[in-house]
């Protein structure tokens, strides 16, 4: 059983959990891509981006920006979702009070 300080930090580690990461989000445009039966080169170009940043983005490297990111994921019939979450410090509030 977890102690009131060791739920705290806990609370502070775990404020992430739900967030994809950079890999995961080239991994599921990847597999998109894919299923679609699409090169990446056929993509880079109905995206109107240049080849390597589809081999940048689905490898999850670089920092592409936002506009170039949407783009792709219209092209290939994906969408970014924004969804309000409970910051960290309201969860310590609720947890360590």
């Amino acid at each position: 059983m977890y102690n009131q300080e060791s739920r705290c930090t806990f609370a502070e580690k775990s404020q992430y959990i739900g967030i994809m990461t950079q890999e995961e989000i080239g991994k599921t445009i990847r597999d998109r891509r894919k299923n679609l039966k699409v090169d990446q080169r056929t993509l880079a170009d109905l995206a109107g981006v240049a080849i390597n940043t589809v081999v940048a983005i689905e490898r999850g490297e670089g920092n592409p920006q936002l506009k170039t990111l949407l783009v792709v994921l219209d092209t290939l019939g994906l969408q970014l979702d924004i969804n309000s979450k409970r910051l960290a410090y309201e969860t310590m509030q609720s947890i360590c009070t």
